[in-house]
């Protein structure tokens, strides 16, 4: 996925903290998802962060401790933006096609963070050598997707 590299000025949002906007839209620039959770740097410094909507403009908060790291309201800020976690044209051809096969289980999976993301897809790499358990586990994770459920229950 394509970093985006821009420069913006950053606002006040409310409760201590900043919004930076993200001049772009992020479903046209990498591919369409419920909630994007992003990767990068801010003025150099890494950020993680959700791209969400405040005030008609797209955009990420920043919590108070950027203010005591120097950062200010209504300052220029340089932001390299890319998509965190596991994306969709990344994944195994079987899982993508389950994924693709159910709309709600794959619009699920787009919202989640990387973590459980990761979680389910380790959970299915586990069975390179026994195909026949692979399907069924992929089946198991589209069903608990479609339930809403962030991770697999452990057994």
């Amino acid at each position: 996925m394509r970093e985006q590299h821009y420069t913006t000025k950053s606002r006040p949002g409310g409760r201590g903290r900043l919004f930076v906007p993200v001049p772009f839209d992020p479903d046209a620039v990498w591919a369409p998802k419920p909630v994007h959770h992003v990767t990068g740097t801010l003025n150099g410094m890494g950020i993680r962060a959700m791209i969400t909507e405040r005030e008609g403009q797209r955009g990420f908060l920043l919590g108070p401790a950027w203010l005591r790291c120097g950062l200010e309201p209504d300052t220029q800020v340089s932001v390299v933006l890319a998509p965190e976690g596991p994306q969709r044209a990344d994944l195994a051809d079987d899982v993508a096609a389950a994924l693709e096969a159910s709309p709600a289980a794959g619009a699920f999976f787009d919202s989640l963070a990387q973590f459980y993301q990761r979680a389910y897809l380790r959970w299915i790499d586990a069975t390179k050598r026994r195909p026949e358990v692979r399907a069924q586990r992929i089946a198991e994770v589209v069903r608990l997707l479609e339930a809403g459920i962030k991770q697999r229950p452990r057994t």
